[in-house]
């Protein structure tokens, strides 16, 4: 079994939720795991899914953004363009955000953003400075797309956690130079959100907002809770 856990996206400033994160899992022996590949469930399953999750997350009361993240192998997939299209046609008026986990060429990004900026549907770089998405590889990305995200727990786990203001600074400029959102992920505790305050910082995501969690059938998810 597959569903897909949320975690909410925070407007700093306005003390609000914007969106959720949508992160797929998989139940094995009796807990919820992340599987070993995201493509082992079929991109237009996984629209299913996140159209019956809509509705739990009153997203059609509130235009909330849903943020699906997309892997090389998914991007690829021949039926990807029309699927995601027609998932955003199911989710109206709600938003959809694609988060593009590893940096497409140049002709992929222009033709993401020619289709799916036709129907509303926002293109993300996630993982900005970490793995293959460095400044260098996605620099002819940055003018097609609308969004990037750093992720602060990725140097968190590779032992370079000093290097975190100097890169979220760092990106923080890029963002603004090139007149993106930015969303600032691994916000842990106070301190991680006075330090993105004091970088002028005001979308957040991480653990000290809400861990992803798994919405109940009955439930009714509203600004972050049942």
């Amino acid at each position: 079994m597959y569903r897909f856990f949320v975690q909410p996206q925070v407007d700093q400033r306005r003390r609000a939720v914007f969106g959720y994160e949508l992160l797929l899992r998989k139940e094995m022996d009796g807990r919820w795991a992340v599987p070993q590949s995201f493509t082992e469930l079929p991109l237009d399953k996984q629209a299913d899914l996140l159209a019956q999750l809509a509705g739990q997350l009153k997203t059609k009361a509130t235009n909330q953004v849903l943020a699906l993240n997309l892997n090389r192998q998914q991007a690829e997939d021949d039926l990807m363009l029309g699927t995601i299209i027609y998932l955003k046609k199911r989710l109206n008026p709600a938003a959809l955000t694609i988060e593009l986990t590893e940096s497409p060429s140049l002709a992929e990004i222009q033709k993401y953003s020619l289709f799916f900026h036709q129907y509303g549907i926002k293109l993300s770089i996630d993982d900005v400075g970490t793995g293959s998405n460095t400044f260098e590889n996605i620099q002819h990305a940055l003018p097609f797309v609308d969004q990037i995200k750093f992720a602060m727990q990725n140097l968190r786990m590779s032992g370079q956690a000093e290097r975190i203001p100097r890169e979220v600074a760092f990106w923080r400029d890029v963002a603004q130079d090139y007149h993106l959102e930015f969303i600032l992920e691994g916000v842990e505790d106070q301190k991680d959100q006075k330090m993105a305050e004091q970088q002028g910082i005001e979308r957040h995501q991480g653990y000290y907002y809400g861990k992803p969690r798994l919405i109940a059938d009955d439930c009714q998810f509203v600004n972050g809770s049942c």
